[in-house]
């Protein structure tokens, strides 16, 4: 899951961002609602977890304008404004969700992953497919039975080639997908990302490379 935080609290924003990182969420930040925009525009999030008091342009002008442009990520609004009418209103302008600072962390989590499957193409919140069963909000990961321990980022990739449901994934889509903007695209992160995913996966592997396409699970 690709996030984006629009927080012009500085702290809050990073503490988010490293507890989604943590939860196998590539995350995105930026601090004010033009920002906002030109990454919505440029990049495929999930989520956009979008304060509504920011400066410059508030985060409410910020919430219209993804609407209006269409962009398919959900929206999730945080203020400081708990009252219901302010929910009403937040909700009024096309947020799919609101919540109040201050707020608990694994909340924020749980209405981040139900908005993240409540995209067009739905999906399962427990996958399987060729014998592996990834449940997303356990964090955990079998193989035929077998528990198999993963590093976040490695789980980020598992999970991205399960919902591919067989078809091809490029290194530039998983890079897209399960590492932040800060990436060097020239790295080698996805191929050894892989090949430690394959190994822990065990026999026979289960993740095929195409060559000069991607992979395949």
């Amino acid at each position: 899951m690709r996030v984006l935080i629009v927080e012009d609290e500085r702290v809050l924003a990073d503490v988010v961002a490293t507890g989604l990182r943590r939860e196998t969420m590539a995350v995105d930040v930026v601090h004010d609602g033009d920002a906002a925009l030109e990454r919505a525009a440029v990049n495929d999030y999930d989520v956009i977890v979008l304060d509504r008091d920011l400066p410059v342009l508030h985060g409410d002008e910020v919430c219209r304008r993804l609407v209006s442009a269409r962009i398919p990520a959900r929206i999730i609004m945080l203020t400081a404004a708990g009252d219901l009418g302010s929910k009403v209103e937040g909700l009024s302008i096309g947020a799919d969700d609101y919540l109040p600072k201050p707020f608990d962390f694994p909340e924020l989590v749980a209405r981040l992953r139900a908005l993240a499957r409540r995209t067009p193409q739905m999906v399962p919140p427990v996958l399987n497919r060729s014998g592996i069963t990834l449940d997303p909000g356990r964090h955990e990961v079998f193989r035929d039975g077998r528990y198999v321990a993963l590093s976040p980022k490695e789980f980020a990739v598992l999970e991205i080639l399960m919902r591919a449901e067989g078809t091809v994934v490029s290194a530039e889509d998983l890079l897209e997908k399960a590492w932040d903007e800060n990436i060097n695209y020239f790295t080698n992160s996805v191929r050894v990302t892989v090949m430690t995913l394959r190994r822990k996966l065990g026999d026979p592997p289960v993740v095929e490379t195409v060559t000069g396409l991607g992979y395949r699970l």
